[in-house]
């Protein structure tokens, strides 16, 4: 009987297969013969090989994304180049995948050393590890600022093509339009923009829009001055048009700005790396000294030789960021800022939370409040008064956490040190 049940199955089966096989013969001769053939042709040289990089990008972009800890790097970055590469998702969607593939390379590599490294010392390398994640945002920011200075030496070129057509066509908008052209370049974007802003119904409400998602202030002079002209006209001034001399003036200060950028670099060349050695340097060192003169053993393994690797840790962590604030050009950095929707006004939304914070705040109409939103608008601060308390109660509680877990954790070794290293060698040089 089950011999019987498994022919009819296999024959069931190879009947289906045979009426599968014809049916595919006859759809395909019919779309053969139909206008599905005609778009196939036409589709033919037009599609991007699979395995072309800029579909790799675009994939890598879409799973960093759906990575948990990898997502707020790619917001951060899209709320930067998305600014640059104004109306383009491809391009923006493509440099944060080429920036966050080249730090994911340089920083993988050095926590990998790091743990290998500092295996014996797991507060020591916690302390690395977070520390190097930190080195994640120096690197994200260093790639964006190259993406912004290419910008600003595009606009040198651009301007002085704005010149050249403004003297054939003598109509700003025209002329910004024809030098807009160039697909190749990031700033064709930005004149497209502007462009449109000038030819829309309402272009002192376009401006104002612009004003807000301009990369530089250069480009936000060179579109008001573009306005002013083609709404009010060109006058001469000494013989020459005050449009060109305005753009000229603003060329300029793009100059100033570039060299003052390039020499930023060059003094900070490095830098950064080199603030951040004496902390990758401390278990090396360590090993050395015991390794090689055994007194300094009872000092390293106990309290005071971790006080003082976890105060050279702080110290660098401190010199770090001090070198990140001198070094930033302040390009793009502070209008790609997420001011509207942030983590604090998040937090704040939960009433216990809420109820908590207000605690304390300082109440309206008091000294204290109005010192304190004065201090707020005199360092043109983004924060609200209840953003800046939740900062502070944050920070009071991270704190508070990491001294009881240092605390601990150096009683820890002051116990061990005592049960395990009771006396001490005083040999100034090993022998074996």
């Amino acid at each position: 009987m089950n011999n019987q049940v498994i022919f009819i199955v296999m024959g069931i089966s190879c009947a289906l297969c045979i009426i599968i096989a014809i049916a595919y013969v006859i759809i395909s001769k019919r779309m053969q013969k139909s206008e599905y053939k005609r778009i196939q042709e036409l589709q033919k040289g037009t599609k991007e090989n699979s395995f072309s990089p800029e579909i790799l990008w675009q994939k890598l972009y879409v799973t960093y994304v759906k990575i948990f800890f990898l997502k707020r790097y790619v917001l951060k970055l899209r709320r930067r180049l998305e600014i640059i590469n104004i109306d383009d998702e491809f391009a923006t969607r493509r440099d944060v995948a080429k920036i966050l593939t080249r730090a994911i390379f340089i920083i993988v590599p050095i926590m990998i050393l790091t743990m290998i490294i500092a295996s014996n010392n797991l507060l020591l390398m916690f302390i690395l590890l977070i520390f190097e994640i930190f080195m994640v945002d120096t690197l994200i920011e260093g790639s964006a600022d190259k993406i912004d200075n290419k910008l600003l030496r595009e606009q040198i070129d651009f301007f002085a093509e704005i010149r050249h057509a403004y003297h054939e066509f003598n109509m700003v908008e025209e002329a910004i339009y024809q030098v807009s052209q160039d697909d190749e370049k990031s700033i064709s974007g930005q004149g497209e923009k502007i462009y449109e802003v000038l030819i829309s119904d309402d272009p002192e409400t376009e401006l104002e829009k612009y004003y807000d998602i301009a990369p530089n202030s250069f480009l936000k002079e060179f579109a008001g001055v573009s306005y002013l002209t083609k709404e009010y006209g060109d006058r001469k001034v000494e013989g020459a048009s005050l449009y060109l001399k305005n753009v000229n003036n603003i060329t300029q200060e793009m100059q100033l700005e570039i060299l003052k950028r390039d020499k930023l670099s060059y003094v900070f060349q490095s830098l950064s790396l080199i603030s951040i050695t004496p902390i990758l340097l401390l278990e090396p060192l360590k090993n050395w000294a015991v390794s090689n003169f055994s007194f300094t053993a009872s000092w390293y393994l106990g309290k005071p030789g971790m006080i003082v690797q976890i105060l050279i840790a702080i110290i660098t962590f401190l010199s770090y960021i001090l070198v990140r604030k001198l070094k930033d050009n302040g390009s793009t950095g502070i209008s790609a800022k997420n001011t509207e929707n942030p983590w604090q006004n998040k937090l704040y939304k939960n009433g216990i939370v809420k109820r908590f914070v207000n605690l304390f705040i300082p109440k309206q109409g008091t000294k204290e409040h109005r010192k304190t939103m004065q201090m707020l608008k005199d360092a043109a601060s983004h924060l609200k008064i209840e953003w800046l308390y939740i900062n502070r109660i944050v920070l009071a509680i991270v704190t508070f956490v990491a001294s009881i877990l240092i605390f601990s954790q150096l009683h820890k070794i002051a116990v061990s040190y005592v049960y395990t290293e009771p006396t001490t060698e005083y040999d100034l040089i090993r022998t074996d």
